[in-house]
């Protein structure tokens, strides 16, 4: 009978470690998605800010 009992209690710890892990990766995995939105977004103005230098330089080398 005691083989049994450690048997389970070993079990649910392992399932318990599982749970916590599972968290952890759920965790990280929302950070990163944060992260790469930031990214993303910072692209995307350096993008427009691009977009809007070239635009510029092309007018100034119009004017010459």
């Amino acid at each position: 009978m005691f083989w049994p009992m450690i048997a389970v209690a070993v079990g649910f710890l392992g399932l318990a470690v599982l749970g916590v892990l599972a968290v952890q990766v759920f965790l990280e995995a929302q950070r990163l998605g944060r992260q790469v939105t930031d990214s993303a977004q910072r692209i995307s103005r350096a993008a427009e800010d691009l977009e809007r230098a070239s635009v510029s330089a092309a007018r100034a080398v119009d004017s010459l």
